[in-house]
């Protein structure tokens, strides 16, 4: 993967796997070998930007907490070696269920059964110009909630100010969940004398098939959620405690894990199927760009089968009219023509429309006769 990724520009954080920490957290030269194979070896072709030093080792490795800061020490080291420590910052995520207490925010707090622990660690990504890296899942949230946290607020939706959340030591008001989690976070640094770290979302995101008690894990929703974190996260409007500061955020995950133990949610984070096929279309900005669109640059706009026909036909000349598509192509002895039916006559104008206003989705819906679609309709 890292090959795969040399000269694309993207940028990339490299995590070290947590059965790999008890090796490298008690030998300074395990932690240069592995900085030499997987970072030197790549760098700068591929753009690595951070080294995640595990995942959630606090609450699914507990043994291994004793050694992580000094895991992360040694791979610094290795860094400060290659001359690589300034452009490569090392970290490791946490899991936002280390907070105690985190609403309203201003209370939050660390769990102070790892306070031996974080101290050490947030003195250490202080000293070395590092950020804290916290794994939220609204998703988890809003389901252990039993009904407290609205849905609206888990997914971004839009709420009206007397539905937003209010803190009521600072009057802050909270219009979702990821916002609330990211300031606890600030909050509970606070608490212990740590002030100028940065926040930076490793893992967040929502399933998007569930069992039978998971009604709320649907594809319409991780669509929501994951569209509305970017454009939430794009528009750099930070959090109430950091307002204009944007928070880096990173979706979980890229590809649904079919062989995952557990429910079936644990099975459908994914972006795409295993096939590499999207789930759904993801709205990456404004503009109108599409993951499906950026990653396989095809997604279409065609007409909805067992759409009224009148309605279809209605659309048909709004599009060919008003919407100011060439239809010549339509008529009778040109290449369009045929099939020569209500549908086939749509799709055309439709997508035709759709591709000429940026692939936007409201370019997309003619007064709900049309769908956006991966396959190719011509």
């Amino acid at each position: 993967m890292l090959v795969a990724l040399a000269n694309s520009g993207i940028r990339v954080m490299v995590s070290i796997p947590n059965e790999q920490l008890l090796g490298i957290g008690q030998s300074n030269s395990t932690a240069a070998n592995w900085v030499s194979r997987n970072i030197v070896a790549h760098y700068p072709a591929t753009n690595i930007t951070a080294i995640c030093v595990g995942s959630e080792v606090l609450t699914t490795l507990p043994n291994a907490a004793r050694i992580l800061v000094n895991a992360m020490k040694f791979i610094h080291s290795a860094l400060v070696a290659s001359n690589l420590d300034n452009q490569i910052k090392v970290s490791s995520p946490l899991a936002s269920s280390i907070i105690l207490d985190s609403f309203p925010p201003s209370q939050a707090f660390f769990n102070r059964s790892w306070n031996p622990v974080l101290v050490p660690m947030l003195n250490f990504l202080q000293s070395t110009g590092s950020y804290l890296m916290l794994n939220i899942y609204p998703y988890y949230d809003y389901m252990q909630s039993n009904g407290v946290i609205p849905l609206d607020y888990a997914l971004f939706k839009p709420l009206s100010p007397t539905k937003e959340a209010v803190d009521a030591n600072t009057l802050v008001h909270y219009s979702n969940v990821f916002d609330a989690m990211v300031d606890a976070t600030y909050f509970a640094m606070a608490f212990l004398n740590f002030t100028n770290i940065p926040v930076i979302v490793t893992e967040t995101g929502w399933p998007s098939k569930g069992d039978s008690n998971e009604p709320d894990a649907t594809m319409e929703n991780a669509n929501t959620y994951n569209s509305n974190l970017i454009r939430h996260v794009m528009n750099k409007t930070g959090t109430p405690k950091r307002p204009g500061i944007a928070v880096s955020t990173y979706i979980y995950e890229l590809y649904n894990e079919d062989m995952k133990p557990g429910p079936i949610s644990e099975k459908n984070w994914g972006l795409f199927d295993a096939n590499g096929d999207p789930i759904y279309i993801l709205r990456l900005t404004d503009s109108g760009s599409l993951l499906a669109n950026d990653t396989t640059n095809q997604t279409y706009c065609t007409a909805k089968e067992g759409a009224d026909p009148k309605m279809l036909q209605a659309a048909l000349d709004w599009a060919c009219g008003p919407g100011k598509v060439d239809c010549s192509p339509l008529l009778q002895g040109k290449p369009c023509y045929e099939p020569d039916n209500v549908i086939a006559h749509a799709t055309y104008a439709f997508d035709t429309y759709y591709h000429r206003m940026g692939k936007t989705s409201d370019a997309c819906d003619f007064n709900g006769v049309a769908d956006i679609t991966t396959t190719d309709p011509s």
